[in-house]
């Protein structure tokens, strides 16, 4: 895992992001940041437009991870809905790669690791569950080609729901999950790996997110390895960026409940590339979780208690 590219392009992220607002309002010690869920913060222009807002914010305005008082998934379960996107699934190495992903969906919840999330809340001091299922299924041939922007992304989500082929669910979390033949325009590989957002589809808020696969792409970007855990190098990838997309979206859906004043990150942000201690499997690869009875490399976490800090498992 070379993890310096990983955090120079996290670092060069972060500040094509500050460069894109310099020429509307100039940043300073005390600016305000909000998520964008591509990895990196953008100047709150919102806030800082109301100087008693901004008076507010700034004397909580930390590193750490504060509560802005939006919606977290707090629902008894999390559901997870997959959109396997493009012709190269059914193919090659494409069969184990989704039952790579899929047994991690269906065994992420209820894991310590996910546990981490438990400490999240909401307004009314609800708590995340520990409880994720991966409700289903679908896959998209590439009716869209095979160079996806924002836009298309959240149409293959939509259509999705609207042609019935998955159902309308407020408590899911659908992910877009691309073949190596497949690119998003706004960034993959560049600037981000995954992103997460929302929507609304018939009256209801949507979250959705992308995950990008790496291993023809951007191997040294978004950690496509080989040997990887499982033999799969794009999936092994993915499932790392899975998790990440997963706990923001879980803790921060719409963009305004847990993260970093200071710097807009969310908690998969906070630890991006880091994994704590890591084993060797047989074939060589590094890992550091098992779940459903296969090794993964999965990022840290960021737990709130007891203090804040990057973790793989809670308590």
């Amino acid at each position: 895992m070379t993890l310096r590219l990983k955090l120079t392009l996290l670092a060069a992220s972060l500040a094509c992001a500050t460069a894109a607002h310099a020429g509307v309002i100039k940043e300073s010690k005390d600016s305000i940041f909000k998520p964008t869920g591509k990895g990196w913060g953008e100047l709150d222009l919102d806030s800082m437009s109301h100087p008693e807002k901004a008076a507010t914010l700034k004397a909580r305005r930390t590193s750490n991870l504060t509560y802005q008082g939006g919606p977290v998934m707090v629902a008894p379960n999390t559901n997870v809905y997959y959109i396997w996107y493009g012709s190269n699934w059914d193919t090659g190495n494409g069969p184990a790669s989704k039952s790579v992903l899929s047994t991690l969906a269906q065994s992420i919840g209820g894991s310590p690791y996910f546990n981490i999330n438990t400490t999240y809340y909401n307004g009314s001091n609800t708590h995340v569950s520990n409880s994720v299922k991966l409700a289903g299924s679908i896959t998209n041939a590439g009716t869209l080609g095979t160079k996806l922007t924002d836009a298309n992304i959240q149409t293959v989500v939509t259509s999705a729901i609207s042609s019935g082929a998955l159902p309308l669910d407020s408590n899911a979390v659908y992910f877009v999950m691309t073949d190596s033949a497949t690119t998003a325009t706004s960034g993959f590989c560049t600037q981000y790996c995954g992103w997460h957002t929302n929507t609304t589809v018939s009256g209801q808020n949507i979250k959705y997110a992308f995950v990008g696969n790496p291993e023809t792409q951007c191997p040294s970007a978004c950690g496509a390895n080989t040997p990887s855990p499982n033999n799969t190098p794009g999936a092994d990838a993915m499932a790392s960026i899975f998790a990440h997309e997963l706990e923001e979206a879980v803790t921060d859906p719409d963009g305004n409940a847990w993260y970093s004043l200071q710097s807009g990150m969310e908690n998969g942000d906070k630890c991006a590339w880091t994994f704590g201690t890591t084993s060797t499997a047989a074939n060589g690869a590094k890992y550091n979780v098992t779940m459903g009875g296969l090794k993964y490399l999965i990022q840290q976490n960021w737990v709130l208690q007891p203090t804040q800090a990057c973790t793989m498992q809670y308590p």
